[in-house]
């Protein structure tokens, strides 16, 4: 077939879910031309993944998405409370509380929004399809996949039976478990998902969404709670509180709470199917009614009343009430020659860290500026780079896999824990850590207790470890010095949409007599980069929360300050989340060690932090060889 038969492009991206979508948003800021194929005709309005962590928060602000991410998008999640025994009372006291509405992860964000997926998608779509660089392809059905010398060929079907033909330099799977990339073209060569950590999982759980409306004395005059002077959303309040309940029932453990904003009033509750139940009869009305509603069933005595209050059932719609298989699993590789797959495709996690769609996100950062890097070099240029590059990816992204799944592990065995001895242990060792300072604290924190761990070295890994490389760079709050502007995150003036290094510079200080003499050390730093780092692009940080008018007398383009908590609470970037609490300003500075001069990856992890130019000049020609290997 001749060249002209193919559309060709740079990337072919399978599957347009929250992976694929932020994956091309990525490829676009980059102006890397991509197809992305999606078999379903819309977004699907079915919720599905409700929780997104910081990381996740991060990288959707990376693809340009801010107000929407509280305005409609979600909630900040504030408090998971463990919930234990047999009664079936959601407003109990909880034998463990970790508190992720604070701002002490290192990202700046709070620990974890619930969301509504189909509107999340919508604004993913909307990033993506901004950008000239990217080609939507919905109602298109992938149908073949083969690699020929340095491209893939794929064919997809469109709405109307026509067959169109792609010739790309990559093609990326992130069309799900269960999708076409991975079963039809990546098993026959051997790729397979296995058990992704040492504590095996794989069970089959209920996943049940409503969406509430409230009951007024007009709709339900005969309610009894209005003649104790409830008011409509006090009831809801009562029957569906605040916060996530992981119920660690031994008899049957559940996890339930709200989710997206507040005003929709949406309620997830999902509970394990036993053995011997089947999950499709389990998710029927009759079942649903007997498992789910005793938790909105309140004694009477609670109110000083005779009978039991049930929230009325005409005030509950359901949305979804379906069975999922529930594992953690990881494929053994992630790429073969130049078809690569991320997301659910590669890795599949149990419900209890909302870490599915995060994972996702991030496998599309790190691959996003590695595609980039690929896509730049001219064919056979040199044959195996490809390999290289990507088995680097999946074997660093595994790392932070492995630390996902461990949390996520421990609180599904806190939740799904039958023995009675080793549920009488844990609760009375937790009661005894509160009393101890850090302990508690520790407990509080929950998976963040840890920080935000760097990457091991292992050769072939792009950072250098001998100077902080592989650490997660923390996200502080800035503003510009000598002008007017508001506050800004910091990675919005490090990798401002229109810089085009793939690696950027950090030039931290800790004050302005600095200036003058950083800007002359990294004067020939486009020179010394080959021009990978244009010196125009390079970032100034005074770690000061304060600067006084004598000292901004010299030039200060690209030169910010940390700013405070009070300025970011008052700023529009914290409307509709809660305000920073244990927020650290100086928490960059402690993570490198107070290390001058920063070379920073685009997916946000450090490649070198140095405290001399001379290292500097040493770490950036060993980046340009791998940049241009």
């Amino acid at each position: 077939m001749a060249d002209t038969d193919y559309e060709t492009t740079d990337v072919v991206v399978c599957g347009c879910g929250p992976t694929g979508a932020m994956l091309s948003a990525y490829l676009g800021r980059m102006a890397i031309p991509h197809v992305v194929i999606e078999k379903e005709p819309e977004i699907t309005t079915d919720p599905r993944g409700i929780a997104l962590d910081e990381d996740g928060i991060r990288a959707l602000q990376g693809a340009g998405i801010y107000d929407p991410i509280y305005s409609d998008i979600g909630t900040c999640m504030r408090k998971f409370k463990f919930i234990g025994g047999t009664d079936k009372v959601l407003d109990k006291k909880a034998f463990l509380e970790m508190d992720y509405g604070t701002t002490e992860g290192g990202t700046g964000r709070v620990g974890f929004i619930c969301h509504k997926q189909p509107i999340l998608e919508k604004h993913l779509r909307t990033a993506m399809t901004s950008s000239s660089f990217c080609q939507l392809q919905t109602n298109a059905t992938m149908i073949d996949i083969h690699e020929e010398g340095d491209y893939v060929h794929s064919k997809y079907r469109d709405a109307q039976g026509r067959i169109h033909h792609l010739k790309s330099r990559f093609l990326v799977g992130a069309d799900g478990k269960t999708g076409f990339t991975r079963k039809s073209f990546m098993e026959p060569l051997g790729i397979r998902m296995e058990q992704a950590h040492q504590s095996f999982y794989d069970e089959t759980w209920v996943a049940l969404n409503w969406e509430i409306s409230l009951p007024t004395e007009k709709t339900h005059p005969e309610f009894p709670l209005w003649k104790l002077g409830y008011t409509p959303q006090e009831v809801y309040d009562f029957f569906f509180p605040e916060s996530f309940r992981f119920v660690c029932n031994p008899q049957r453990p559940a996890v339930c709470g709200r989710f997206g904003l507040p005003t929709d009033r949406l309620w997830r509750f999902e509970f394990v199917v036993l053995p011997g139940e089947d999950g499709e009869e389990m998710s029927n009305p009759e079942n649903i009614e007997k498992v789910v509603y005793p938790y909105i069933t309140h004694p009477g005595s609670k109110y000083g009343l005779i009978q039991d209050i049930t929230f009325p059932d005409d005030c509950i719609r359901v949305l979804r009430s379906r069975p999922f298989r529930f594992a953690a699993r990881s494929c053994n590789r992630w790429s073969h020659g130049r078809v690569i797959l991320c997301g659910d495709a590669a890795h599949v996690f149990p419900p209890f860290g909302g870490q599915g769609i995060a994972s996702g996100f991030r496998d599309a950062i790190s691959l996003a500026w590695r595609l980039v890097l690929l896509c730049r070099q001219k064919p056979s240029a040199n044959p195996s780079n490809h390999e290289q590059v990507l088995s680097a990816w999946y074997i660093e992204r595994k790392q932070q896999l492995e630390r996902s799944l461990a949390s996520t592990i421990g609180n599904g065995q806190f939740v799904t824990e039958g023995n009675p001895l080793k549920i009488f242990l844990r609760d009375w060792s937790l009661y005894f850590m509160h009393f101890i300072p850090s302990w508690r604290r520790d407990l509080r924190l929950g998976r963040r207790k840890e920080g935000m761990v760097p990457y091991k070295y292992s050769l072939g890994l792009p950072f250098d470890p001998v100077y902080k490389g592989g650490t997660f760079l923390r996200q502080v709050y800035c503003k510009p010095i000598g002008k007017s502007g508001g506050v800004l995150f910091s990675d919005d003036i490090i990798f401002e949409k229109d810089k085009k290094g793939l690696f950027q510079l950090l030039v931290c200080l800790k004050d302005m007599d600095e200036l003058t003499a950083a800007r002359q050390a990294v004067s020939r730093i486009e020179e010394t980069s080959k021009g990978e780092i244009p010196y125009a692009e390079v970032t100034y940080l005074v770690g000061r929360l304060d600067i006084e008018p004598r000292a901004v007398s010299q030039d200060i383009s690209s030169v910010y300050r940390l700013a405070t908590t009070e300025e970011f609470a008052e700023s529009p970037l914290c409307r509709g989340r809660p305000e920073p609490e244990h927020y650290d300003p100086y928490q960059l500075e402690k993570a490198l060690g107070g290390s001058k001069f920063v070379l920073i990856r685009l997916d946000r992890i450090v490649y070198a932090a140095c405290d001399h130019f001379s290292q500097l000049e040493k770490e950036v020609r060993e980046a340009v060889a791998y940049l241009r290997a």
